[in-house]
This record gives C-alpha cells, structure tokens and sequence, in this order.
C-alpha cells in the first residue's frame, strides 16, 4: 500500500455520468464509500456563468471529496465556471476531453478536443489561473483516425506543459462519426498497456485509469501500475459494489456500510428533498440496481421504478418491508 499523499487523492474515483451522478445520486454514492473521489455529471461551462449556478452547482457538505466536471473550449467561460465552482466549494475543477455525443461535439467540446491540444492547454491555464484548486483533464488515447501512440502523449504533453498534472485516460478511442455515445463505450478496443506506457514514461503526472474497469477486484489489480482508478457504468449500475471500496482499496478499518441501513438513511433523504419540491423519482432512480445479483432485484427495480412522477416519499420504506416480508410481491424468478 503506497502512503497517503497527493496522488492517494485519486486512488478510487467515480466517474461522471451524463444523466447519472447528479447531487442525489451522489449523496447515494458517499453512503457506501466515505474515500471514493465523486465527480458531478458534466455542466457546460457557460450555463455555470450564464444561468442558475445556484441550482445547478448544489451539493451535500456529505459528498466531500466531490469534483466539478466541466464541458466547453472557451478559455475565459472556462475560467470564470471554474472560478464559480470552487467558490461553490468544489476540491477539483474537471475538463471533459473524452465524452463522444453528438450533443457535446456540436458544441465544440468533449473528444473533438483531442484534436486541439494547444486548445485545452489554454483553457487549463486559464482556470489555474482562476482558482487554487487542482485543474484537471479527463480524456480518451485519441479520437477517429488518430494513432493513439502519438496523440496520446502529444496530447498530455501540451497539456501538461499548461500546468496539469492530473490526467483521467479512458484507455479507448472515441470514434466521432459512425459510432453511437453507448458504442463508444464498449466497441473500440481498450488499451490499457498504452496508457502504463504514458504511467512509466511520464512518472510525474498522476495517471488515473478509466474505462472497462468492472469490480473492485480489477480496480485493486490496476492500482499496481497507475496511480488510480475511475469506476463508471459499474459502479453505477452496481452500487453496492462501492460498500467495499474503502476497506480493500483504502485500508480503511471501518466496517463496511450494511445496505439495510444505506436505504434507511435514502428514505430520510428522499423525504427531506420531497419537502423542498425534489420528487422522489428523481433519487430513488439511483439506487435502482442496489440488489443487483442478490434475491429479489427484480422485483426491488420494479417496485422502485412503476409509479414513476407519482413515487410517493415514502417508498423505501414500502420497498425495504416488502423486501423483508418477501411476500408474492417479490419476482419469484429471484
């Protein structure tokens, strides 16, 4: 086990999601690991400085430490969300170089900005200037056409030379035309020796893994070779999988959080944001795969999932009794 230091900062990350890691899914997240780094789903740039940061920059003291991911290429709207960010009281400023969408691409920012490394250098360099906090850049090994051999580390070296020291590589290319978001998720081929290769070649940057990273198991694996690990779909889809997070990745002593008390602390949140006008459909969504491979998901998902805007706040409440009972409510298939 490497000391505690800077780097130990990134040791176990989990990554932001579009229409996934939003604040109440994060506050699900920090109930079953206190260590994990967690990321906001990307917020474009100018709607920080344009419109209701307020809103949309809110978070739970509880989801500490918590890092503000940032979509856009203009340098001084770039600087100035960041500048917004950390005053909300974010520890990282995050650049998106990697998300594929069509959404983000018509924009001129995510992967597309692969190709423009001068680009995201000043766009770094003008939020470092803006903010003490650690600027990072989260990025693909190359986009289309690119040999990753070559714009991978050309990449981080122009970045880098802008201050970054921080890099999260999702070790696939993002192919831009003839590929889907989703493909791009699991169809180029993952590369993991390249970006070792960038770990060993480049030992004073902090590399941090993303991308096809599925348990803790293959997260501790990793962490022999680079500096930390990013969980994605996994640790969504999965979350009870983070429960273990800090006694075997952080050597935490603790005793890892039961699930039982992680849904009795979700029903009182959920009846707190319901009285401040958050539906609860909008958290408990979140916790839909919490009993992923245990009796009774099916039935938990559907339970959590069938009355839709009309969820009332006391769901997991019903949810947890039934689940306790297991009367005919629950899928018998499980």
């Amino acid at each position: 086990m490497r000391p505690e230091g800077r780097n130990f900062a990134w040791r176990f990350c989990v990554a932001p999601m579009m229409d996934g890691t939003d604040r109440h899914c994060r506050f699900f997240h920090r109930l079953l690991t206190r260590r994990a780094r967690l990321y906001t789903e990307m917020i474009v740039g100018e709607a920080i400085v344009r419109g209701d940061h307020h809103r949309l920059l809110a978070f739970d003291p509880s989801e500490h430490p918590v890092a503000l991911q940032l979509g856009g290429s203009d340098p001084g709207t770039l600087r100035e969300a960041a500048r917004i960010g950390e005053r909300a009281g974010y520890d990282e400023i995050n650049l998106n170089v990697g998300c594929p969408s069509d959404r983000v691409r018509s924009g001129a920012f995510g992967a597309c900005l692969m190709k423009k490394p001068a680009l995201v250098a000043d766009c770094v360099a003008a939020m470092r200037a803006a903010v003490g906090a650690p600027v990072t850049v989260k990025c693909r090994i190359g986009v289309d056409d690119q040999d990753p051999e070559q714009s991978l580390f050309a990449f981080v070296d122009i970045v880098a030379a802008a201050g970054c020291d921080v890099f999260i590589v999702h070790a696939r290319k993002a192919w831009l035309q003839g590929l889907s978001p989703k493909e791009n998720r699991d169809i180029p081929p993952l590369d993991y020796d390249l970006v070792a290769r960038l770990k060993r070649e480049r030992p004073a940057l902090t590399v941090i893994l993303n991308g096809g990273v599925d348990s803790i198991d293959a997260a501790a694996e990793h962490l022999e070779t680079f500096d930390g690990v990013m969980l994605g779909r996994a640790a969504y889809g999965e979350p009870a999988i983070l429960a273990a997070v800090d006694r075997r990745i952080f050597a935490d002593p603790a005793a890892s959080p039961l699930i039982d008390d992680v849904v009795r602390e979700m029903s009182a949140y959920v009846k707190r944001m319901a009285k401040s006008g958050t539906a609860p459909h909008h958290v408990v969504r979140h916790m839909l795969g919490l009993r992923h491979g245990r009796p009774g998901a099916r039935a938990w998902r559907r339970l959590l999932s069938e009355r839709g805007a009309e969820t009332p706040a006391d769901i997991l409440d019903r949810a947890a009794d039934a689940m306790a009972r297991r009367e005919p409510v629950m899928d018998p298939a499980c």
